[in-house]
């Protein structure tokens, strides 16, 4: 695997106090002008070390003295060149094992639109429905897409006020989008189960002639010139965007400019982060389905709390040119949806190689409802499960009961835990850093609303003091991992995971595999719960199917938020 040369080490512009891996050129005198504009002394340097765990002697100082000066004042001259939203670093990361071999054998690949579906009594219930259901009623003409569109316009105008979950209606674009989406249907020119069905996406996804926020007091009016790959794929489906949902502020937490957005199963609860506008109106109904993004658990954790399917695909499988970085190691983009097989008709959607984002794969997707599950080698955490003394555990523990009744053979499976993992938190702080690092010089990190110790602000600041050598030395310890869970799944297609305690989100997210949070139940107080399905790499197919084969089995997705059956009325 290939991180960073010293050539792309300079593009992720780690300022640290005591730098320890830059150009080797020969190094010249240093000019007192120089010296000047970027003071500091020997002193400072000797108090600088601590923070970084080395102890030079003084006789060492003096020796790289002047090459400190040198660095800082390269860091300046690198600062002049300006640095544009999609500038990337010029690394290569992926997460193949040494022996990994991508997919290539592409099958055939139809969606099935049922032919027996009528519009509900009461029209309410039509928010409920799945991408499939909804799909027929369109492609069937029993309604249109702009009267589709209108309805869920509607409904995330009515429920907004409640749950926060909007930052920007795209109704015009919307509107048009139905109205060509009908005129295409009625001339027999339909593209498949997607056209005319509106949604929504995160608002770190850029839209063109809308503002991308980022859920942040100091890109509130941000406009970015420009569409997201994602968004292209899913407008050449046909699909209409109805939304750009709330994100916390810089992707993470639930917090945005806005106030907080929270669950359809509890106002008193937010909707937990980043996709936290995305989770919750898909809850709600407000949108038959949404993209999130996840860098560290935003995807399946807000599915979680608001009782939703959440795909987080393979690192690569999906562009994100257009969208927020947090990391460019880390990120990924997926559906969010209330069934298994929606997720599946939106990934196949939205995957692919894209020229503007160089990190995408090309690799087959071969999905396959029919699979029996007896067939799937599965595994569970055992220990964690059990460690789990929560409604939440106790829910989990009951889906495995599930799985055995179908069928499935459960074998006990401990992932890997000889490794730094809280260390690994240095990866995103380090790259998030590079990304956000003008933001932070020009002070307007202070106009965030969150402040505190645990805030993405205080995240960003901290990272300017990661050494670039400890940045190196922890995606060293990432590949070992990657090797170590490759070594784990080679002999499963799928492992169950609770939808808390243990290393599991962190490990996934290091490594790449791919992994869909279902729900799985309810706790005393009517609230959703989870458990998470992790697949190999490439190969959503197998966790989509296992899913889709337990949402069969169960209706813990069919049940609707109790706000829904109440009058709803606006927080004073």
């Amino acid at each position: 695997m290939s991180f960073i040369s010293g050539k792309q080490l300079a593009l992720l512009q780690f300022y640290i106090l005591f730098p320890l891996l830059f150009s080797c050129a020969p190094l010249k005198s240093v000019k007192e002008s120089e010296a000047k504009d970027n003071a500091f002394t020997e002193t400072d340097v000797k108090a600088s070390q601590r923070l970084v765990g080395l102890n030079f002697t003084q006789a060492e100082i003096d020796t790289m003295y002047n090459y400190l000066l040198r660095n800082r004042a390269n860091y300046d001259t690198m600062r002049t060149f300006a640095l544009d939203y999609n500038s990337q670093p010029a690394i290569q990361f992926n997460p193949h094992p040494t022996d990994f071999r991508i997919p290539l054998n592409q099958k055939p690949l139809t969606w099935e639109i049922p032919e027996s579906v009528s519009l509900p009594e009461n029209i309410n219930d039509l928010a409920f429905y799945s991408v499939m259901e909804l799909a027929s009623l369109v492609k069937s003409k029993q309604i249109t897409s702009l009267e589709l569109t209108q309805f869920f316009l509607d409904r995330l105008k009515k429920y907004d006020p409640i749950l926060k979950t909007v930052i920007t209606l795209t109704e015009k674009r919307a509107i048009d989008r139905a109205n060509q989406a009908d005129k295409e249907i009625s001339s027999g020119n339909y593209r498949g189960p997607l056209h005319g069905i509106p949604y929504g996406v995160k608002d770190i996804i850029a839209v063109k002639g809308y503002k991308t926020t980022w859920g942040s007091e100091p890109y509130k009016d941000q406009v970015i010139e420009e569409t997201a790959t994602v968004v292209k794929k899913l407008d050449e489906a046909g699909a209409v965007l109805v939304a750009k949902l709330t994100s916390g502020a810089l992707a993470r937490g639930d917090v945005w400019f806005g106030g907080k957005t929270l669950s359809p199963w509890d106002t008193t609860q937010g909707s937990s982060g980043s996709s936290a506008g995305s989770a919750s109106a898909t809850a709600a109904g407000l949108v038959p389905f949404a993209l999130g993004t996840e860098t560290w658990g935003s995807i399946v954790s807000p599915s979680a709390r608001c009782g939703v399917t959440g795909l987080r695909p393979t690192y690569g499988r999906v562009s994100r040119s257009g969208v927020m970085t947090l990391s460019w190691s880390m990120d990924k983009v997926g559906p969010i949806c209330r069934f298994a097989t929606d997720c599946a008709v939106v990934f196949e959607t939205i995957r692919g190689v894209d020229e503007a984002d160089p990190m995408t794969t090309e690799a087959s997707f071969n999905n396959d409802w029919d699979i029996p599950v007896q067939e799937l080698k599965v595994g569970y955490l055992d220990e964690t499960f059990e460690k789990d003394t929560t409604d939440s555990g106790e829910n989990g523990r009951a889906a495995l009961d599930v799985f055995r009744e179908m069928g499935v053979e459960l074998k006990p499976v401990k992932l890997p835990d000889n490794f730094p993992f809280r260390t690994f938190d240095i990866i995103l702080r380090a790259e998030a850093g590079a990304f956000f690092d003008d933001f932070l010089r020009s002070n307007r990190d202070d106009l965030m609303v969150e402040q505190t110790k645990r805030s993405r602000v205080n995240s960003l600041r901290q990272s300017r003091f990661i050494p670039a050598v400890e940045y190196l030395q922890a995606n060293r310890h990432r590949s070992r991992l990657i090797e170590s869970m490759y070594t784990l799944m080679k002999d499963y297609d799928v492992v169950i995971s609770p939808q808390r305690g243990g290393n599991q989100t962190l490990i996934t997210n290091l490594t790449g595999h791919p992994a869909i949070s279902i729900p799985a139940g309810f706790d005393e107080k009517g609230r959703p719960t989870s458990i998470i399905l992790v697949g190999n790499l490439y190969d959503e197919a197998s966790i989509l199917a296992l899913a889709n084969h337990f949402q069969d089995a169960t209706d813990f997705h069919n049940k609707r938020p109790p706000l829904l059956d109440k009058p709803v009325e606006a927080p004073n």
